[in-house]
């Protein structure tokens, strides 16, 4: 049998008691950990402080609300030509340098066929077709909110392919529509109309803007 060598004796003088030390030191270790989360968690905190927008004690608006949509749409009576009166600037229609129209004609299936088509600086048209579906919400039967896809229809199972198109606001003849997306990157006026008063433009844009869009940017395309 290995005798058991004697405990170190401390500066002191004391033997070593190791349980007592790792007590310590696992004492130490957690108020370490402890000390670095809560850190982390002021750093965090005095971060996200500096990125949070400015509130309404210095001006800044409210956060804004998430956006509804008009409900019930009848997409039998929304179908038919739609002329583009304004829009906030977007990478898919730069070449539009002219009037812009969309057409939208229920299909069989419940899906609504859109064909958009725009004129561009060299008076030649650009023309695309793609598929709108109707978005569920609950609660809320017929509610305006579609998605729109102008890749193939192999690829129509691919979230990624779909775009938001909100109906925020339709009169009760479905001659004047504001459509946009929820993140409010997207926004355009629609009338039936090739040219809409301008008393009624603006009335949808300040109605817009009320919304939280940035209607500073809208580029007039009806005009």
């Amino acid at each position: 049998m290995t005798p058991r060598p004697p405990r170190p004796a401390t500066a002191a003088g004391r033997a070593f008691d190791d349980r007592r030390t790792s007590h310590a030191i696992g004492t130490m270790a957690t108020a370490f950990v402890v000390g670095g989360v809560a850190t982390w968690y002021a750093l965090g905190a005095a971060r996200t402080a500096r990125a949070r927008p400015a509130g309404p004690a210095d001006g800044a608006p409210l956060m804004r609300a998430p956006l509804q949509v008009v409900a019930p749409v009848d997409l039998h009576r929304y179908a038919g030509v739609w002329h583009e009166q304004a829009r906030l600037p977007n990478r898919f229609q730069k070449q539009c340098a002219g009037p812009v129209s969309a057409e939208y004609t229920p299909q069989p299936d419940g899906t609504v066929q859109v064909r958009n088509r725009c004129v561009r600086e060299d008076g030649n048209f650009d023309e695309a077709i793609g598929s709108a579906r109707v978005v569920p919400v609950a609660g809320q039967p017929g509610a305006g909110r579609l998605q729109v896809r102008f890749a193939p229809a192999w690829m129509s199972w691919l979230p990624l392919v779909w775009g938001d198109y909100w109906i925020l606001k339709l009169d009760r003849d479905y001659q004047v529509a504001l459509v946009g997306t929820p993140d409010r990157e997207y926004l355009w006026v629609l009338s039936r109309a090739p040219r809409l008063e301008d008393d009624a433009l603006q009335a949808e844009l300040d109605y817009a803007r009320s919304l939280g869009f940035d209607t500073d940017k809208v580029v007039l395309t009806g005009r």
